[in-house]
């Protein structure tokens, strides 16, 4: 471990179940590197509405004090890895991130070697921080729905505005599909049809079926459904006969109650899912890159709404909570 790394680091700790005064700013001890796992200097961190939920007393498996945190990005400082040397600039997503095990809120954060995803990139770190949980779910969604470049087709996406919601737009509009999205909100119109949406529906918590079947007669091909419990049932009865539903996001809880599959599923339309242990690790390394490349280069947006300092915590996960972002949080140590 290299001779700069004090005893002590700075952490937003959640101390118990609770509203966001429940993350307090500590100075806690430095992670002791073991066999098997990298200490990671965060640069920066993502914040996702998994670690409100977590926050709130809904992730059964965790016990606080807990530092949260589902993903950094940051630099390794003491590795026990020989193919992940100390220096690596590394991305981590998931695998008990922040629940089992303290995560990314935090100056410095020690991960199992199997979560490190190697990145080279010339992007700055908030940007970077932008993009692993939200474009991996993005792009493992579209391809739970069958969805590739050139194919055509239409897609509708439910919670347009959210961070994934954003880069599955940007992703599916670079893949030539037609695309329209919902939100509640018409002043963030603009920022959906920037992100590559083509249509912009507002949902006044009306039936979306007449503004659809307006745009789409038959339906649209495809629907990406980050709304989540509340809005699957209505999706699948949206999409065309024989089209995909993908459910990937949860901004209205996780259950549908009294689910009714041959009821409630038209006959031949599928129901799909992706959640993004699916690309943690190994797993997600090249299609991180291929994102970082495609961001690099322009074809993609980190669509980043607000970056927050550690001492800002709080304020982040208030500003989460009440549904005020356009895109991605991002909290810098």
């Amino acid at each position: 471990m290299g001779e700069n790394i004090t005893t002590t680091m700075r952490a937003a700790v959640c101390v118990r179940a609770g509203g966001p005064d429940v993350l307090e700013i500590r100075e806690v001890p430095m992670p002791a590197v073991r066999e098997g796992w990298s200490l990671v200097q965060v640069k920066a961190a993502g914040l996702n509405r998994s670690e409100l939920r977590t926050r709130q007393g809904h992730s059964p498996n965790v016990r606080f004090p807990r530092v949260l945190g589902i993903e950094c990005v940051g630099i390794v400082a003491a590795s026990t890895d020989p193919t992940v040397p100390d220096g690596t600039t590394v991305a981590a997503v998931m695998g008990e991130m922040g629940r089992e095990f303290d995560g990314g809120y935090a100056e410095y954060a020690l991960l199992p070697n199997s979560l490190l995803m190697p990145v080279s990139t010339t992007l700055p770190w908030d940007a970077l921080a932008a993009l692993p949980e939200t474009y991996l779910t993005a792009r493992g969604s579209l391809d739970a729905l069958g969805i590739v470049p050139g194919a055509g087709g239409r897609l509708l996406i439910r919670g347009g505005t959210s961070s994934v919601g954003m880069a599955a737009a940007s992703i599916a509009s670079s893949y030539g599909i037609e695309v329209a999205a919902t939100t509640r909100r018409q002043d963030k119109s603009d920022a959906l049809t920037a992100a590559g949406v083509d249509h912009v529906l507002i949902d006044a918590g009306e039936p979306l079926a007449a503004s659809i079947h307006t745009l789409w007669p038959e339906g649209p091909d495809y629907v990406l459904d980050l709304v989540g419990a509340r809005t699957a049932v209505d999706s699948l009865h949206l999409v065309r006969r024989g089209g995909t539903v993908c459910v990937a996001g949860s901004l209205s809880g996780w259950l549908i109650p009294d689910f009714e599959p041959i009821a409630m599923i038209p006959s031949g339309t599928k129901l799909t899912a992706f959640h993004s242990d699916n690309l943690e690790g190994s797993a997600g390394r090249t299609v991180l890159q291929r994102v970082v490349h495609e961001v690099e280069t322009g074809v993609y947006r980190p669509n980043v709404d607000r970056v927050f300092g550690l001492d800002d915590i709080v304020a982040a996960h208030r500003y989460m909570e009440n549904n005020q972002s356009t895109g991605k949080l991002v909290v810098v140590p």
